[in-house]
């Protein structure tokens, strides 16, 4: 597989310019981190790398085919999004909600298979999940039913995942269970993982590779200890940032501005 390839791709919001001539490789066996203040254009950066953008479809390919080139059904099969919000109009078992995502692999009337049902049970229980399965979808919180949203996601078994702040809603505990189980998943098969993150030091942790946007077109990219710099991201960011190490662990932390008396 070739992976998902940008070239020469500009994305704007008006008159502003988010992102100017990012021209980009993203290969299997990677994970991703895309990082930037709020507004720089990750969401839309994402979604162009889903085929959401017309205008930006035919300078993003995947496995050396442009994206607008692709059937819908093909490229759901080999990628799938995970959008940053999820809204459940209907009362549904947790287990069905995460099987809507088979849908690219059913066939003949459209009825799930048993292999649809074990890879909905085994992304549940990859994330820590299995016994919510015959929960209501309604009845839970919004850190879970954000688990379950990456559940559906892993379930969809697309080699490429594009994952819009999957950590949000979640606490510290759950938001390192789902980044072990992305970068196991990808080490697994040699699949692809990009996901939008404002947690630095976890992307700096489980990340490979980041892209750092401005927001004013700019953009950084490469392994994500040289990208994820405290004088880069603080650049990114407009609030300067100071990398702290003890005992073997680091972290980057804002610069405490002095008071003016």
């Amino acid at each position: 597989m070739n992976g998902l390839q940008i070239t020469q791709l500009t994305l704007r919001v008006g008159k502003r310019v988010l992102i100017s001539d990012l021209t980009q490789t993203f290969a299997p066996g990677e994970m991703w981190c895309i990082a930037g203040p709020n507004g720089a254009g990750k969401t839309t950066l994402i979604a162009a790398m889903a085929g959401m953008s017309k205008t930006a479809s035919n300078a993003i390919s995947l496995d050396g085919k442009a994206l607008n080139a692709w059937g819908a059904t093909e490229l759901a099969r080999r990628r799938a999004l995970m959008p940053q919000a999820t809204h459940d109009a209907f009362s549904a078992a947790v287990l069905d909600t995460v099987m809507l995502n088979r849908f690219p692999h059913l066939t003949g009337w459209g009825w799930e298979s048993d292999a649809d049902r074990a890879a909905a049970n085994a992304a549940l229980d990859m994330l820590g999940l299995a016994e919510f399965a015959s929960r209501d979808v309604l009845s839970l919180s919004g850190g879970e039913r954000q688990r379950v949203a990456l559940a559906a996601t892993l379930c969809q078994d697309a080699p490429l995942l594009l994952l819009d702040e999957p950590l949000a809603h979640l606490d510290v505990h759950h938001q390192i269970d789902c980044l072990e189980a992305l970068s196991r998943w990808v080490s697994s098969k040699q699949r692809s993982v990009i996901f939008s993150c404002h947690d630095l030091n976890l992307a700096r942790r489980f990340a490979t590779h980041a892209l750092l946007l401005d927001g004013a077109g700019h953009t950084h990219a490469g392994p994500v200890r040289d990208v994820l710099t405290p004088e880069r991201a603080g650049a990114a960011f407009g609030y300067p940032l100071t990398l702290i190490q003890q005992d073997g662990h680091e972290a980057l932390v804002p610069v405490m501005r002095s008071k003016q008396p």
